[in-house]
């Protein structure tokens, strides 16, 4: 069953770019000035296996409606009144404005199904003002990237749950075939690590033929390669990267443009396999490429390559504690011993990616978050700053890929790194999330009685 929607905001949030993303054309025109698109820009878009009618809108701005842009608003309201559900998009790098509190009441008083679409969510910095597009009051905000098309499946997600009746037959088969969305896409894999730790190799074997070169001379790879590969009915698409050395010792302009294209596979990746050679693990590069996939906040596993020349076991079971000692921001990261060269470990590596992938994604519902909190905090309750108790109200999570949450407390500056990775701990303990990025965002609530912030 076909639907529209129309997608809505203020000038320059970036409609226009992702009415291009869903309809696979570069129809409307886009531009860093304001006010590009006037009229209402119809086109077939498509996600995943959805179909519906799109409709590119004139940014809201208040107007006589006399004027020209008054009359862009009239066709916007128009639009409004003929969709189907509505995409309310702002600007996450810029954060709310009064001009996304007043449309968004007229959007409300529309009592059309909403998404907020929070664009240009891309970096950290725009984490702010995504998780500030609850004050809106029109659900939960989908971080996305129109111009590089990232988060279009959280999208798909929300699409299917607000527009139930439109999109029941790809729910329906779903359920029949008990898989998710992800399920249907291939899983991006980056395999990282320093020079001729053995990534070509292994993803030959994994492959079963001489893709991509290999040889015992350091930086044959330099551009990152992606190739596809199935296994037990999971898809993955993984990219093979240049060996990445400490950027002091890196002079020649080719690897540096190499080192560049495999940091930017990583930041594109969903799954980060970091590649130790097993005669040299936990080396002080080893340890800066994982710390970098971490601080990307993408899923990581450690493989021990080059197993199969290890002949004392003592040093197989040191592994657990060396990691955990040296990358405690991810504790419990998967280890996997395997040889590229015989294809030991490659069954137990795609497992691990398949498992890493799924925490990843994960979601935890609010009620058990704080069920969690209350008996977190009754144990061991937040340090008294100058005499005064800092109160945690309540924690939700504010999105996956990785799981971040959002804590509202009295003092935000008060409280210290050491009891963030107290309940960071509690977290992966009782929801079973080992091995992947944990972020934190902390929120002062406003206290209705404080009037030094009357005008």
């Amino acid at each position: 069953m076909t639907f529209s929607l129309a997608i809505v905001g203020r000038p320059n949030v970036g409609k226009s770019t992702l009415f291009n993303r869903l309809v696979g054309r570069k129809l409307a025109l886009v531009d860093d000035r304001p006010g590009v698109t006037r009229d209402r820009r119809e086109g077939d878009g498509r996600l995943g296996d959805l179909t519906f009618r799109l409709v590119d809108t004139a940014g809201l701005e208040e107007a006589d409606a006399a004027s020209l842009e008054g009359r862009m608003r009239g066709q916007t309201e128009a639009a409004i009144g003929a969709a189907d559900a509505i995409l309310f998009m702002i600007d996450a790098r810029a954060g709310l404005t009064p001009t996304d509190h007043a449309f968004a009441a007229l959007v409300r008083r529309a009592g059309k199904p909403t998404l907020v679409i929070a664009n240009k969510s891309e970096g950290r910095s725009a984490e702010a003002g995504a998780i500030e597009a609850y004050a809106l009051g029109l659900g939960t905000p989908i971080p996305v990237s129109a111009e590089h098309g990232e988060g279009l499946s959280n999208l798909y997600d929300a699409l299917c749950a607000a527009l139930p009746e439109q999109t029941r037959r790809r729910t329906a088969a779903e359920e029949e075939a008990h898989a998710d969305v992800d399920a249907a896409r291939p899983i991006k894999v980056a395999v990282l690590g320093r020079p001729n730790a053995g990534k070509s190799t292994l993803i030959n074997r994994l492959l079963g033929e001489d893709r991509l070169l290999t040889g015992p001379e350091a930086g044959i790879t330099r551009d990152s390669i992606s190739v596809e590969l199935e296994w037990r009915g999971r898809r993955f698409e993984f990219y093979d990267t240049a060996g990445l050395r400490k950027r002091a010792r890196i002079d020649d302009k080719i690897e540096k443009l190499s080192a560049a294209d495999g940091l930017r596979a990583m930041k594109f990746a969903e799954v980060v396999i970091v590649l130790m050679d097993s005669e040299r693990p936990f080396e002080d590069q080893d340890l800066r490429i994982a710390d970098l996939v971490i601080r990307e906040g993408r899923a990581i596993v450690l493989g021990y390559n080059k197993a199969d020349l290890v002949t004392d076991p003592r040093v197989l079971t040191k592994l657990r504690e060396e990691a955990d000692h040296w990358l405690p921001q991810v504790k419990g990261v998967p280890i996997v011993h395997l040889s590229g060269l015989t294809g030991r470990g490659l069954d137990k590596l795609l497992e691990s990616v398949v498992e890493a992938h799924r925490i990843w994604n994960i979601r935890i519902a609010t009620n058990p978050l704080n069920r969690f909190l209350q008996e977190a905090t009754d144990a061991h309750p937040p340090p008294a700053v100058s005499g005064r108790r800092v109160k945690i109200r309540y924690m939700t999570q504010a999105k996956a890929r990785p799981p971040s949450f959002v804590l509202f407390c009295s003092r935000a500056d008060a409280i210290p790194e050491s009891y963030l990775r107290y309940l960071t701990h509690g977290l992966r303990d009782n929801f079973g999330l080992p091995g992947v990025p944990i972020r934190f965002t902390l929120r002062e609530k406003d206290n209705p009685y404080d009037r030094s912030k009357d005008g």
